[in-house]
């Protein structure tokens, strides 16, 4: 029998509102990686982000991947409202169990079609780079399995982007990040923690099959290319502050 995606996709959808339907079912979810990446572009298409605003890359870092219990990266799309800019206030009751990741994300200049990508030929088709914030939520009181975390955005629920910074001329790879909570810094690493270099995860991402169920990588779409550092996990209104070497900062106010 072939696996339908839309049942999981369904329940998904109904996982963002405010009661917590608990785990998939066993019998709708997707069971490897190819139905969840079937069940993440059939919710994207309940969501009316086909084509999306952008991608996220979960688990590009090792300390990531020990985290997760996941054992590489996983990429989920973005829709276009879940984009924020830098000084975004947002309500804190809008999100389930939130998160926030310190992370670098770039713009596109152009396409990638979906297939073999070199982290030079990724390079080039950046736009613009920026030190970013993503908002995870944890809607699960433990892990659902890969598949699952495939098929619900590896946690997305929204971003928010710096204004963009030059890079070229610097060490890209040794970009020191950290990531505050109010006056205290909550965590830190390096631009390198990405899979060696940020456009090695993003020529990860061009060649990934969950770019090429979307048909690839399209001009003006916003990229997030991993974390730093594990989630930091919220317990209430607060001040976000990310900052990475050479780059603008950029934070986020969580209001009650």
């Amino acid at each position: 029998m072939s696996f339908d995606p839309s049942p999981a996709a369904e329940a998904l959808l109904a996982a963002r509102g405010p009661l917590d339907p608990g785990p998939l079912d066993p019998a709708v979810a997707p069971r490897d990686e190819a139905e969840g990446i079937a069940v993440q572009l059939a919710l994207a298409r309940r969501m009316g982000a086909v084509p999306p605003a952008g991608f996220k890359i979960g688990a590009t870092a090792q300390a990531m991947r020990d985290y997760l219990g996941v054992s590489g990266p996983i990429a989920g799309f973005m829709p276009a409202a879940g984009l924020h800019e830098s000084g975004v206030s947002l309500s804190y009751a809008g999100f389930r169990n939130p998160g926030v990741e310190c992370e670098i994300g770039v713009r596109l200049a152009r396409d990638f079609q979906p297939g073999p990508c070199t982290p030079e030929q990724a390079a080039e088709g950046v736009a613009e780079l920026f030190a970013a914030i993503e908002i995870v939520e944890n809607r699960y009181p433990d892990s659902p399995g890969t598949p699952t975390l495939i098929a619900d955005q590896m946690y997305h629920a929204a971003a928010v982007l710096g204004e963009p910074g030059e890079w070229r001329r610097y060490d890209l790879p040794g970009f020191a990040g950290r990531l505050m909570v109010g006056s205290e810094t909550r965590g830190q690493g390096r631009a390198r923690d990405l899979l060696g270099h940020p456009m090695a995860a993003l020529a990860w991402l061009a060649s990934s099959r969950e770019a090429a169920a979307f048909g690839g990588l399209r001009a003006g779409q916003v990229c997030m290319l991993g974390s730093v550092c594990p989630p930091v996990w919220l317990d209430g209104p607060c001040e976000v502050m990310v900052q990475f070497e050479y780059l603008t900062q950029v934070r986020v106010s969580f209001t009650a």
